[in-house]
Parts: C-alpha cells; sequence; structure tokens
C-alpha cells in the first residue's frame, strides 16, 4: 500500500498534466460531435431526399468503421497527403467526427419525441421547415437526449484512451502513465492511478447529466 501512494506522490505533477489533457482533448471532441451531430440529424429529419441521404450516409459510414482505422487515416494518412496535423487535432477530431454519427441519431430520436402537432402548427405558420426545427424541434430535442449524450461523453473518455496509444498523443493521461512505467516498472500501481482518474472522470460525467436531466429534461 505504502508503494501505491508512494507512486502518486511522487509522480502526481504528471497524473496532473495527463488529466488535464485527457480534459481537453474530450472536450474538444465532443464539442465537435455535438456541433456536427446536430447538423446530420438536422439532414436524417429532412424532408428532401438527397438531404436525408446525406446523413444517412454520414451516419452509416462512421458507425462502421473502427476509430483506430479513423485515426490513422487523420493523423498518418493527412501527413503523408502533405496536411502537417497535430496529434491532438488529428485525435479530437477523429473522437469527434466517430461520435458525431451516434449524436446525429441520439437527436434524430429526441426530434422524433417532439409532437407531430408542434411541427404542422409552425409550418402552418408560414415557418420554412429549417427554421422549425432551429427554433422549436431541436431545443425540445436536444433537452430530451441528455442522457444518451452523457452516455456518449462518457464513452469519449474512455476512447480518449485510444487515441493515446495509437498516435502516442502527448501527455494525456494514458501516455503519461506509460512513461512513468517505462521509468518506475511499477506498472500495477502506475496503471491504477491512472485507472482512478478515468474513474473520476467518468463518474464526474454521470454527476454532471444527471444534475442536467433534472433541470432540463422534458416531463412527459
Amino acid at each position: 500500500m505504502s508503494g501505491l501512494w508512494e507512486v502518486l506522490v511522487r509522480h502526481f505533477p504528471q497524473f496532473l498534466s495527463g488529466f488535464v489533457v485527457t480534459i481537453q482533448l474530450v472536450a474538444a471532441a465532443f464539442v465537435v460531435a455535438v456541433v456536427l451531430g446536430v447538423v446530420v440529424a438536422g439532414l436524417r429529419v429532412q424532408p428532401l431526399a438527397p438531404l436525408r441521404l446525406a446523413g444517412t450516409i454520414y451516419v452509416e459510414f462512421f458507425r462502421n468503421i473502427p476509430l483506430l482505422v479513423l485515426l490513422f487515416i487523420a493523423f498518418a494518412g493527412l501527413r503523408r497527403a502533405g496536411l502537417d496535423i497535430s496529434r491532438f487535432a488529428a485525435g479530437a477530431g477523429s473522437l469527434g467526427l466517430y461520435t458525431a454519427a451516434y449524436v446525429a441519431e441520439a437527436i434524430r430520436s429526441g426530434v422524433f419525441a417532439v409532437g407531430q402537432g408542434q411541427i404542422d402548427a409552425a409550418l402552418s405558420l408560414g415557418f420554412t421547415y429549417p427554421r422549425t426545427l432551429r427554433m422549436i424541434v431541436l431545443p425540445q430535442a436536444i433537452r430530451t437526449v441528455i442522457p444518451p449524450l452523457g452516455n456518449l461523453m462518457i464513452a469519449m473518455i474512455k476512447n480518449s484512451a485510444i487515441i493515446g496509444v495509437a498516435l502516442a498523443l502527448a501527455d494525456d493521461l494514458l501516455k503519461e502513465a506509460r512513461v512513468i512505467n517505462s521509468r518506475t516498472f511499477q506498472t500495477n500501481e502506475v496503471f491504477f492511478w491512472a485507472a482512478v482518474g478515468y474513474l473520476i472522470l467518468t463518474v464526474g460525467t454521470t454527476f454532471v447529466v444527471r444534475y442536467l436531466e433534472r433541470r432540463l429534461v422534458i416531463r412527459r
């Protein structure tokens, strides 16, 4: 037990640095996922077939491609094509694009949960369909899908470890743990604290989601 605490105390700055970088990575990816997911969800519920098809293609493509493959395409592939992209940008972008497909489906289910009468009423008042989505449907839909969005964010936190391994992302939590382990060879102790760090992030996210759910979710 003393060795366990000794590892934490001695290497706390490195663990903390990795913890912060992981938060930054997930936050950036989550912003990309939500913004793009809302756009794709809007396409998926459009009355125009070509727009629905575009949204469907996006969802099916990114839901059926492994995240690891996207990471290699985003970093190694783009660099070989001449685009100088950082590991952080490649990781956050790939994770955001990947998760946006699931966000879109969650929001689409929320859109269908909004009463059709509200949509018909808005259209009868002269609202265009995109304006109806933006001002009436999506605000309600987003509130109804807070729990699944929270689950997706938890999944993103865990998937961020894949980014740390695949791209050797500098200073994220798992990378720092691997560096510390290579210096100390205290594998059990080091990765125990890495697991605790991820647990803090996921449990913290759960509490935030429950709070938002109580405050914002629509009661039916």
